[in-house]
């Protein structure tokens, strides 16, 4: 199974559209997950178009969207337990974003904790849990270049890539 995904698409106003990189590679996953900041469900209905979406919200999404996905929940996908969180609380927290993402899942039984919020990628295994930040596709701030992922799930093993463009066109 490969899973496409995508965090802080901040896209909104009539200007919704996917990067042409993104589009592509999602149209051959089985699954899309947005981890929040989506800013918009225009979004979401042309994620839907390419294959099954589900999510969270991030800190700039509205109540529409809080109220359709939530801001943290635990996915099931061939048996692996999957942790979505944007990152950004507790606000307070001096904490860095992944380690946000994992101290919202502490006590929880999963093997792959997926977040966004800084717009950084990140990959990394701690303590046998796999911490993934697709990036962003469409707002790449001071990263070099744009980015979003793709998790695979093979036999109850996980494996993440990011996939990395400089046009967002």
């Amino acid at each position: 199974m490969i899973i496409g995904i995508v965090s802080d698409t901040h896209l909104r106003g009539g200007k919704v559209k996917l990067p042409d990189k993104l589009t592509e590679a999602f149209k051959e996953v089985d699954y899309i997950l947005h981890l929040g900041d989506w800013t918009s469900l225009e979004v979401y209905d042309q994620l839907t178009a390419l294959a099954p979406v589900d999510g969270i919200a991030g800190n700039n999404d509205g109540y529409d969207i809080i109220e359709r996905f939530g801001e943290k929940k635990i996915l099931s996908f061939e048996g692996v337990r999957i942790g979505l969180v944007h990152g950004h609380e507790p606000y307070s927290s001096r904490l860095a974003t992944p380690q946000k993402a994992r101290k919202a899942f502490e006590g929880d039984s999963v093997t792959c904790i997926l977040f966004g919020h800084s717009h950084q990628p990140y990959l990394q295994t701690e303590d046998g849990v796999l911490l993934f930040n697709p990036g962003s596709p469409t707002d790449k701030r001071r990263e070099k270049q744009y980015s979003f992922g793709l998790l695979e799930i093979n036999g109850g093993q996980v494996s993440a890539r990011h996939i990395f463009y400089e046009d967002k066109g």
